[in-house]
């Protein structure tokens, strides 16, 4: 027997699963996908794994799902790629035998829009097939004064809760690029989260539900680095579970807390953050590279049939179409994928989790 239902998760299976995580020393990988390559390539990875996995759209990677040539001057491309994603994931994810958390990245003020959007659609949805599109959503507010991140995450919780969805909100700020968000010159401050911080966000989304998550920063950092050039500090994660247990008699570990930013991060830092209740992981850099490197070994292994339609070492009229057709390389890109995404699970020690 699995432990979860396959396709996507919400309720009260999405709380048992976060609990299961945090209790258990594991996280999930929560992996940004484009289109159908990737989110497909995710999926084979859990059910090679059999482990629950996350898979979300950022912005962008929601727009290029519906097309980069569709309008998009009132959001319609961004929703409607959002919308397409996730009911190909409702599609195909049971066929996988794999749990999905199905979720969407860093929403600024700006994308507030898209995200009520998805609140829309998956209200219809829900009326309908009586569980949400997504699992959940996140709202990225931390560029705004906390107040208002916080007075504005609970207002679109209360709208997702009765639905069964959880919500993410970030406190500080990721570092580094990522999807046309530059935080390359922040202040080194912004970088680490406090703990009277995490418990006031603690205290006003626990009014609302349980099903909430805290992206904490703690130095984390957008994209690849060199070693040495950022300084990662998981005890803020423990500091800040220690300080609500304290102020609101909690259990141990009460908060649900996300590693943003964990491309290049060393596994042993991954799993400090992991024991201090990160329940979750996010991976884009890293497999965006992991894609095209299988492409490109796929051209450099066969680079004389891929020179032309006729014409290879076989003889000048031999065709090259098994070899540039989009099916082959594209796998070669899912596969290689497949290779990386396997590493992050095990990183996050989510290996044969849905046993």
């Amino acid at each position: 027997m699995k432990k979860y239902r396959s396709g996507v998760l919400f309720g009260e299976e999405l709380e048992a699963l976060y609990k299961d995580a945090k209790e258990n020393g594991f996280a999930l990988p929560a992996v940004n996908t484009i289109g159908t390559n990737t989110i497909n390539a995710t999926l084979e990875t859990a059910a090679k794994v059999n482990s629950p996995v996350i898979i979300q759209f950022s912005n962008g990677g929601a727009q290029f799902i519906a097309g980069k040539g569709m309008p998009n001057d009132h959001l319609q491309g961004n929703i409607a790629g959002g919308i397409s994603g996730a009911l190909h994931i409702h599609n195909v994810a049971k066929y996988y035998g794999v749990p999905v958390v199905l979720h969407t990245d860093h929403a600024a003020k700006k994308w507030l829009p898209w995200i009520s959007g998805l609140i829309d659609a998956g209200q219809q949805f829900f009326k309908e097939k009586g569980q949400p599109l997504f699992s959940s959503h996140m709202l990225d507010l931390s560029e705004e004064p906390i107040e208002e991140n916080i007075e504005t995450s609970v207002e679109f919780y209360k709208r997702m809760a009765p639905m069964g969805m959880g919500i993410e909100i970030e406190l500080g700020v990721t570092g580094g690029e990522e999807d046309g968000v530059d935080n390359t010159g922040i202040e080194n401050e912004r970088l680490y989260t406090q703990p009277k911080e995490v418990a006031y966000a603690y205290e006003h989304l626990k009014q609302v539900g349980n099903l909430f998550t805290i992206a904490a920063a703690f130095g984390n950092v957008h994209g690849v680095y060199s070693p040495g050039n950022v300084t990662l500090r998981p005890d803020i994660l423990k500091n800040s579970q220690e300080y609500i247990k304290q102020h609101f008699g909690t259990s141990e570990k009460p908060v649900f807390f996300v590693f943003h930013g964990g491309s290049g991060s060393p596994q042993h830092q991954i799993r400090e953050a992991i024991s201090y209740g990160a329940i979750k992981m996010n991976i884009d850099t890293d497999l965006q590279w992991a894609f095209w490197e299988g492409i490109l070994n796929n051209y450099k292994k066969y680079e004389d049939f891929l020179q032309g339609q006729l014409g290879n070492p076989e003889g000048v009229d031999k065709p090259n179409k098994k070899h540039y057709d989009p099916r082959i390389w594209l796998r070669k890109g899912e596969e290689n994928f497949v290779k990386r995404l396997e590493v992050a699970f095990e990183d996050l020690n989510c290996v044969n989790r849905n046993a």
